[in-house]
């Protein structure tokens, strides 16, 4: 029983380690969106579920939720989604999300912390 505590809390620490690794380029964007590409250290992509990975064996992630790549350590704010794989580098991951999100949240947060919309600007 113990060797199975110590061989979990190391999985655990080399979990944490590659998750500090884990590199988020700087922004980029069109008219419409911004994007940024993150990348996961190769010990950190080889550790993640099966049940991610496309189903045809190119050995490239499916298109995960918001939930699915925040469980494997990525962190971001609100509002990106991940659209699109890299073949070549199955351990890049590509992110966007929409150009004006953060002045759309605020306006959304500032019309439920009032209790209704904002006023018309005229």
């Amino acid at each position: 029983m113990a060797a199975k505590d110590a061989k979990a809390q190391e999985l655990a620490r080399k979990l944490e380690e590659y998750i500090e690794k884990i590199h988020y380029s700087e922004r980029y964007s069109d008219e419409e969106y911004e994007y940024r590409h993150v990348i996961l250290p190769k010990p950190l992509f080889k550790m993640i579920p099966k049940h991610f990975f496309n189903q045809d064996n190119t050995g490239t992630l499916r298109l995960l939720s918001e939930e699915e790549w925040r469980g494997i350590g990525i962190t971001q704010s609100l509002g990106w989604e991940h659209y699109e794989v890299h073949a070549p580098e199955p351990h890049v991951l590509l992110f966007r999300r929409l150009k004006n999100f953060d002045q759309v949240q605020a306006t959304l947060n500032g019309r439920n912390a009032a209790g209704k919309q904002p006023a018309k600007r005229k």
